[in-house]
């Protein structure tokens, strides 16, 4: 996961006095926190592979057999791993120990049974002078991607690791100061009025907001309308209701019946100021915006599938959402913002006022 510099704590933001802060807002920005939803890869547990490992006991021997170990068995699918660790046991008769290979790279070896040394290892390819006896370990299969793999890793063997520290701080939920958690916040409260519009509707309680990060403007509101048209999920909603402002848009005459779903390009909706038109994000072909192109996308409760693909090819920036859903596609079932076969992929973070976004659907809707 890329995650842009611009997200780090500000330390001007920072000096802001918190009761000014939370005076902007009926809730605390510290009372929730946005997770980032990363790949399978990077979320995980280890995986874990049986290898044989040797005790040194005498040090002036390691670099020999090190030498020695690296021309029979290279590990080249193991560069992850260090080959040498110190003893775990203080009072241990030895002070290293070193990988010798997989066990999978030793056939017609019983690991079950008992393992000598010159079984493992010929005494022709390796002199076994400072060796003892071989023994089981488990060893990494993969490297580590994420701080918290690598510190499970290391638990069982010493493994490298190339820290993205901006992964680590957003795993830690510390990637957004409280002041651009207030902002946040209040693009969510806005998707939380807007599912409530729709459920005193007879509507599913989801609501949507589409922001223009580089202006902080709302581009969009919209809510579940799926009594007039089976696909108008509310970020459906939202996406017809940007291209609308692009010329665009299929749904206008449907979503005009709702006047919490506005465009802030529709006609009925007040007008953008010059500086919010400069600052849409253009399109490299037409000259035009490319619908959700560099946009954030707030929504009460995690997409589905469908909803999902439409934000892959609306290409939208990054998406937030509230609480999770039985079929959600970007962390619960699917994570469809991760996938490496897409020619588009974004940032999906999850925890935004997360009680309020369950408590909305809590109640019954005032219709059925």
């Amino acid at each position: 996961m890329y995650v842009s510099r611009s997200l780090i704590k500000d330390d001007r933001e920072e000096m802001e006095p918190r009761s000014k802060r939370r005076k902007e807002s009926n809730y605390d920005p510290d009372s929730w926190v946005a997770y980032p939803v990363l790949s399978d890869e990077q979320s995980q547990d280890t995986e874990l592979i049986k290898a044989f490992a040797v005790p040194i006991v005498n040090k002036k021997e390691t670099s020999r057999l090190v030498k020695e170990l690296n021309s029979l068995y290279p590990l080249p699918r193991l560069q992850h791993i260090k080959r040498v660790r110190a003893c775990k046991e203080k009072d241990s008769s030895h002070p290293l120990e070193v990988l010798v290979c997989l066990v999978s790279d030793a056939p017609g070896i019983d690991f079950e049974k008992s393992i000598t040394i010159d079984s493992l290892l010929p005494s022709d390819r390796v002199r076994h002078n400072g060796l003892g006896d071989p023994f089981l370990v488990n060893i990494p299969a993969c490297p580590p991607l994420t701080r918290p793999q690598f510190e499970l890793a290391s638990k069982y063997w010493p493994t490298s690791f190339h820290e993205d520290k901006q992964v680590t701080v957003a795993l830690r939920g510390e990637l957004f100061s409280s002041s651009q958690k207030l902002r946040m916040q209040g693009y969510m409260m806005s998707a939380l009025a807007a599912a409530q519009a729709g459920k005193d509707r007879g509507m599913e309680a989801v609501g949507a907001v589409v922001v223009n990060p580089k202006t902080e403007g709302v581009v969009a509101v919209g809510h579940d309308c799926r009594s007039d048209h089976p696909l108008l999920h509310a970020v459906m909603v939202c996406i017809d209701l940007v291209a609308r402002g692009q010329g665009g848009g299929a749904f206008s005459p449907t979503l005009d019946k709702y006047p919490a779903c506005q465009s802030l390009f529709h006609s009925s909706s007040p007008k953008p100021d010059l500086e919010e038109l400069q600052n849409i994000p253009i399109s490299e072909d037409g000259g035009k915006p490319y619908i959700c192109n560099g946009y954030d996308l707030y929504i009460t409760r995690e997409p589905c599938v469908m909803c999902a693909m439409a934000l892959v090819h609306s290409r939208i920036g990054r998406v937030f959402y509230g609480t999770a859903s039985a079929d959600g596609a970007f962390g619960t079932k699917y994570k469809i913002h991760t996938q490496k076969d897409l020619n588009h992929r974004f940032e999906v973070f999850k925890g935004v006022l997360r009680q309020q976004c369950i408590d909305l659907n809590e109640g019954p809707n005032i219709n059925n």
